[in-house]
């Protein structure tokens, strides 16, 4: 089966810096896949490149076996992945519930789409906040809008960039639970964050980055047996 997501010797970067040297990634349907290493090493690139958010120099990018490497970041979005990018980039003078409901669209008419009852049961907390603008809120909440903003576009994808970074272990808990809930009703995940307890309890597969290339990738129990993997690479 062709992956839902699959990167193929991508190269890019900034000016005249190469950042990707190569990357290879995929991501099957309803899989949960993470993107790990040391800050500094593309992570982040590599997303926004998925995303069209930063230009690819040479190799390839699909998505449900499309090429979308060449396309404005909103064509993207709209065949389906959805982005909870680092900093979470919420409106701030907009309330929690004119947050979710101004990208939210069904255009694969799902039969039982995301939308604010959805978003709401998975987050009680925004429920109770529902009024409040976004620069009212704590990091916690900010993130989970963040993440029911994606969930309202129906995509087939959510990526997440630094999932939980800043973040209280109490409200940590809460996005790893409601993510556990996201992979179970069979939503395709690509997840970065250094938290690697969670991860290898959530995730079906890892790569792990350094400067811009694969140098390990395998199953939560093959990087759970890999101490040294994870030393080297992760710090962990």
């Amino acid at each position: 089966m062709s992956p839902l997501l699959q990167l193929s010797d991508v190269v890019s970067g900034y000016g005249r810096s190469q950042v990707l040297y190569g990357m290879q990634l995929s991501v099957q349907a309803g899989q949960c896949v993470t993107l790990l290493g040391r800050n500094g090493m593309g992570k982040t690139t590599t997303v926004k490149s998925i995303m069209g958010l930063h230009p690819v120099w040479r190799g390839e990018i699909c998505f449900a076996g499309t090429a979308i490497h060449t396309l404005p970041s909103y064509r993207i979005a709209q065949r389906g992945i959805g982005l909870v990018p680092e900093g979470r980039q919420i409106f701030p003078n907009l309330s929690v519930e004119e947050n979710l409901v101004a990208t939210a669209a069904n255009r694969k008419r799902v039969t039982a789409p995301w939308d604010l009852a959805r978003v709401y049961a998975l987050f009680p907390r925004l429920h109770e906040r529902s009024g409040n603008f976004g620069n009212q809120l704590s990091g916690g909440e900010q993130q989970m809008l963040a993440i029911g903003r994606a969930l309202m576009t129906n995509p087939e994808l959510l990526i997440l960039d630094e999932a939980t970074e800043g973040l209280s272990p109490l409200v940590r808990q809460e996005i790893w639970t409601a993510l556990a809930v996201l992979r179970r009703e069979g939503m395709a995940i690509l997840l970065i964050d250094k938290n690697l307890a969670p991860l290898l309890k959530l995730a079906d597969r890892h790569y792990i980055i350094e400067k811009g290339r694969v140098v390990w990738d395998g199953s939560s129990e093959a990087l759970r047996a890999a101490p040294q993997v994870q030393q080297a690479y992760l710090g962990a």
